[in-house]
């Protein structure tokens, strides 16, 4: 289960690794992700011992509507080439994207906090599944960055407005 969370921070990153960013950005992002993947979760646990799914369906439509409106930006932003405007994985656009990532673990945690699961070793894998994944999708996107140089960002963008897509309707 953690791997399969961890697999949209990687489609996600992939995307995003196709922005030109450093390692040391690289490395926080991850981390960030990471950590959210443990807190969503937490917080899911938390309030599915209280609550219902009706929470659940909510944050996976706001999940996608997020990333479609990420997505669809990075590719305004190609076209009209202005860097100041766009989302960037830094300070507070950082916390948003890594919110976003994480909204799909958050219903899972609502489930998990009615089966009875170990909390604290779900918890954990779900950080380092997800932080790893991560890491490994911003380094192919920065990979594909190079080979593509300004079409990078178009694709990027494709693949963040597709994997919302994806979540919206399937």
């Amino acid at each position: 289960m953690a791997v399969a969370l961890g697999m949209d921070a990687f489609s996600v990153s992939l995307g995003m690794g196709m922005q030109r960013m450093r390692l040391k950005r690289i490395a926080l992002i991850g981390i960030a992700i990471g950590i959210f993947h443990v807190i969503m979760p937490f917080l899911g646990i938390l309030l599915g011992k209280v609550i219902s799914d009706q929470i659940g369906n909510f944050a996976i439509i706001a999940s996608a509507f997020l990333l479609v409106a990420i997505g669809a930006q990075m590719i305004i932003n190609a076209f009209i080439g202005d860097d100041k405007k766009r989302l960037q994985p830094i300070g507070f656009g950082l916390l948003i994207i890594a919110f976003t990532v994480s909204l799909d673990s958050f219903s899972v945690g609502l489930s998990l906090g009615m089966s009875g699961a170990k909390i604290a070793i779900v918890l954990f894998l779900f950080g380092v599944a997800s932080t790893i994944l991560t890491w490994i999708g911003l380094l192919l996107g920065r990979k594909v960055h190079s080979f593509l140089g300004v079409y990078s960002e178009i694709l990027g963008g494709s693949i963040l407005c597709g994997f919302g897509f994806k979540i919206f309707f399937g």
